[in-house]
């Protein structure tokens, strides 16, 4: 991993400011107590093109995003192009910091260790909600986005209802698809402990899996799922929700303090322009 002083940040900077981004780069989260304080912090970095400390990253002159591009409507592929919410936050942030920005594929539940061994990405950025787990392995951002959980069933299974869902779910005889690492997956282990988990390395699979009658329910992060179903996944509908409030962040490798404090202000300078809420109005419909 290669790191670069204020000076050297300063002048890749300058030098790549407007540059064009490479693979990829071609519901109101809560706001802490840091927010004045990462505005600050955000006003130093763009503004005078300078940080507290030094900045390690796998690429010089560029923020690598480890990311699983199957989670619509916060990440995706669309013919070889990286479109949704994060891809745009992750553009933009790149912009903030005056750096390229690119994405590099990684399954879901590969994310978090491989930020957290170094050498493979700068951060993660691919709807990571904050749990304890995790916080264990990596630093997160500022939120981003608030979240909740939902299960969806096919529209003909008259079995699984929006009165019975919480008590038939939680039976022998229902399969539960998820996709690996997730806290779709949790959720479902907490609240269906009687039922089978069907994990998948992609959360489209899941979907996939109950329409071919292979699981019963799928369960994931309600954004997304209102998404599948709105798409590809038209025989299925929601069942099921809970609002646990999930906030999503970008993790961040622990002995990379700087770049946390990086990202964090150009997150700051997002919300406070204005920017935040317009990706978010413009990819969560």
């Amino acid at each position: 991993m290669k790191s670069m002083t204020r000076r050297n940040f300063l002048t890749v900077a300058g030098a790549l400011a407007g540059t064009a981004a490479l693979a990829g780069c071609n519901s109101e989260p809560k706001q802490s107590d840091q927010s004045d304080e990462n505005a600050d912090a955000a006003d130093e970095t763009i503004d005078e093109g300078e940080l507290e400390a030094e900045v390690g990253l796998v690429t010089e002159g560029a923020i690598t995003f480890a990311v699983s591009p199957d989670y619509p409507p916060f990440e995706n592929l669309v013919d070889g192009e990286y479109v949704g919410l994060d891809m745009d936050l992750g553009r933009a942030i790149a912009e903030q910091l005056g750096l390229e920005c690119v994405y590099t594929n990684l399954d879901f539940d590969g994310i978090v260790p491989a930020i957290a061994a170094g050498g493979q990405a700068d951060a993660g950025l691919s709807g990571i909600s904050i749990t304890p787990d995790r916080e264990e392995q990596v630093n997160f951002s500022e939120p981003y986005y608030i979240d909740n959980q939902a299960v969806a069933v096919l529209a003909s299974n008259t079995d699984v209802t929006e009165d019975n869902a919480a008590e038939v779910l939680n039976t022998a005889e229902m399969t539960i698809a998820v996709q690996s690492g997730s806290t779709g997956a949790d959720f479902a282990a907490e609240n269906f402990p009687n039922a089978e988990q069907l994990a998948f390395p992609q959360f489209t699979d899941a979907f996939a899996a109950v329409s071919a009658g292979q699981a019963n329910a799928v369960c994931g992060n309600l954004a997304v799922v209102e998404q599948m179903l709105a798409g590809a996944y038209s025989d299925q509908h929601v069942v099921l929700t809970s609002a646990t409030g999930e906030e999503y962040a970008i993790a961040v490798n622990k002995d990379n303090a700087a770049l946390l404090d990086a990202i964090n202000g150009a997150i700051a300078t997002l919300r406070d322009n204005g920017t935040l809420d317009e990706l978010i109005a413009t990819n969560m419909g």
